[in-house]
């Protein structure tokens, strides 16, 4: 006899797999999405929304599927809980030695923000206050626009007064195969932010997320 709870059991199987394939291989087709798994089309469009609506797939202005902000969220998140913050010490104390700015280390937070998770402060007196565990929109925001994989050609993003006036802030992505997994940022008052300064930053950002990217994919 069959199970009462196999109907359901193979729904969340389904739905598993799917979830499996687009972050696999991202951005995916419904239709590729649907053969890959060897379902229906009209089945996979079905998880997929269901997915969609949880938030752990979303889709392209051209209908194809990713990772959506609630995965990477909680993907980020099982990161935190150890090899993450742990592993974005060193990077993130290299960049205040060359900078002698305060770093955060962020990650996408639910409803299109970002939250802060960890900050190595700064040796300057005038620093930024300590936003650990603040959340910031994506939209308009330097770390929103590196977690939203909007990444300039120089690698790191520069925005001035948004959140706060007189702060720029500065950010890059933390990239692991393919997927932005977080950002480590500098806010700068802007009084202090020359274009030499914003250069520096902003190089010392890159390369310490690409270090700390190393180091999280055992590279």
């Amino acid at each position: 006899m069959t199970s009462p709870s196999a109907p359901s059991t193979r729904t969340v199987d389904r739905a598993l797999n799917l979830l499996a394939i687009v972050t696999e291989h991202p951005p995916l087709s419904l239709a590729d999405a649907a053969r890959q798994t060897d379902l229906a089309t009209s089945t996979a469009l079905r998880l997929l929304r269901s997915l969609e609506t949880a938030g752990l797939v979303m889709r392209d202005d051209d209908g194809r599927f990713r990772p959506g902000s609630r995965l990477l969220q909680l993907g980020a998140r099982a990161f935190s809980r150890e090899p993450l913050i742990a592993l974005a010490q060193v990077p993130m104390e290299q960049v205040v030695e060359r900078t002698g700015e305060s770093v955060y280390l962020s990650i996408p937070g639910p409803a299109g923000t970002a939250m802060y998770i960890k900050i190595v402060e700064g040796t300057h007196s005038v620093r930024h206050t300590n936003w650990v565990g603040r959340s910031v929109p994506l939209e308009g925001t330097a770390v929103g626009q590196v977690l939203r994989g909007e990444i300039p050609a120089r690698q790191f993003a520069l925005i001035q007064d948004t959140v706060e006036s007189d702060v720029t802030a500065l950010s890059a992505p933390v990239t692991v195969h393919g997927t932005v997994v977080g950002a480590l940022s500098t806010l700068v008052p802007t009084y202090r932010c020359t274009d030499e300064l914003a250069e520096r930053c902003g190089q010392a950002l890159v390369e310490a997320t690409q270090s700390l990217a190393g180091a999280l994919s055992g590279e």
